[in-house]
């Protein structure tokens, strides 16, 4: 046999601290290369790179005349790039002695960055590779994968705001017209996390003499992009499937919950691959093709926030600065006494304690305030209390 050589196992080890080496942009992403040796090595150089690429790829077939044509759409776009000299290739020859060594490296991940994704047609990987280079033999590789999830804060204006739509479709059948059939839908808000309910209110109109039933599902929808060319993949997540709406009957929906599974988050800003997703409600006709009523979501990272709710509302008439709750303190300050608030005018109206009363008084405590804080109004009269001396003058009409 062969010898093996002095390299024992080279290995990338990453200290994120974390259960799947999940990170986000602007982080640090630091980790160490471990390098154990048999006996010693004459090393060249060390080198170790983080990469993060979206790679889509897909084939389709054309016909030209009675031949069969297969177009390749293939893309590529790099999301990370960064590259550490661990021992620099500086002409001269490094020996390592015998035994384990580890040489640390610290990157610092771009601002923005796509989220891991693995589709049918493409996917997007990040990952650390460590090349050992010795003289006079092949580069000795070594790869690490790490998982990086963009984070979508759901808690902004846009995302906060409620969306809603209405459609119509006429039930048409051997070219007669049989009525038609009405939806429309709204939802709280845009975005929403992974294990949220989505309420979903809507009014179902059917005006023709069939019955039709509604349904209402969230819809992930995976584009790739490639020369120019586009593929889609559409996923139902999540789906309910409502009562049926009799002829001539309407049904409404106050808040029928649909629940949002583990899904990833979507992704808006790669270029050659987008997940987004959206809430369908659609209504099966019986002989017409489905009314279809299509709500825009945004699956985020970051739930909402608990002022959330109240912020949504103002979100809808406006934009909201929502920096103010960044300076909430963790423990609010006590609220004040009520003698430092009420000035003493106001105090001498309060009514007496039982004790000033001389015992506990029966009936409510409220009966007992003082008399002239609830005075009866004064009695009808005909006459004014309240008349002129002097008469008035009369008007001249001819002026």
């Amino acid at each position: 046999m062969p010898p093996l050589g002095p390299v024992r196992s080279l290995a990338v080890e990453l200290e994120s601290g974390r259960a799947w080496d999940a990170y986000s942009s602007g982080e640090l992403l630091r980790g160490r290369v471990q390098l154990e040796l048999r006996g010693a090595l004459r090393l060249q150089a060390l080198k170790v790179c983080a990469r993060g690429r979206a790679t889509v790829h897909w084939l389709e077939s054309h016909s030209v005349g009675l031949n069969i044509v297969y177009c390749n759409y293939t893309a590529c776009q790099t999301l990370l790039h960064r590259c550490c000299q661990l021992v620099p290739d500086n002409g001269e020859v490094t020996v390592l002695p015998a035994g384990r060594h580890e040489f640390p490296f610290t990157f610092q991940l771009p601002q923005t960055l796509a989220t891991s994704f693995e589709g049918k047609h493409g996917h997007v990987r990040y990952w650390v590779k460590a090349k050992l280079h010795r003289p006079w033999s092949m580069a000795k590789k070594a790869k690490k994968e790490f998982t990086v999830i963009e984070p979508i804060d759901i808690n902004t204006p846009a995302l906060l705001a409620p969306q809603a739509g209405a459609k119509e479709k006429p039930a048409r059948g051997w070219y007669c017209n049989r009525g038609h059939v009405s939806v429309t839908a709204k939802i709280d808000r845009k975005g929403y996390t992974p294990g949220e309910v989505v309420p979903i209110f809507a009014e179902i109109d059917n005006c023709t003499n069939r019955a039709v039933v509604p349904k209402a599902a969230v819809i992930q929808t995976q584009t790739f992009v490639a020369r120019g060319a586009k593929k889609q993949k559409k996923s139902v997540v999540s789906s309910i499937v409502g009562d049926s709406v009799a002829a001539g009957r309407r049904e409404v929906w106050h808040g029928r919950a649909l629940k949002i599974p583990p899904v990833g988050p979507s992704i808006l800003r790669c270029r050659v691959i987008q997940v987004e997703y959206s809430l369908k409600v659609c209504v099966d006709i019986p002989g017409t093709s489905k009314l279809l009523l299509e709500l825009p979501l945004v699956i985020g990272t970051i739930p909402l926030h608990p002022f959330g709710s109240r912020t949504s509302s103002v979100s809808s008439q406006g934009s909201v600065r929502l920096d103010w709750l960044s300076s909430i303190p963790e423990r609010p300050e006590a609220p004040p006494e009520y003698s430092a608030v009420v000035s003493s005018p106001e105090r001498s109206l309060e009514p007496p304690c039982p004790a000033e009363l001389g015992g506990a008084p029966e009936g409510p405590f409220f009966a007992y305030i003082q008399e002239f804080r609830f005075r009866p109004p004064p009695l009808y009269s005909e006459v004014d209390p309240n008349a002129p001396s002097e008469p008035a003058r009369p008007r001249c009409m001819t002026c």
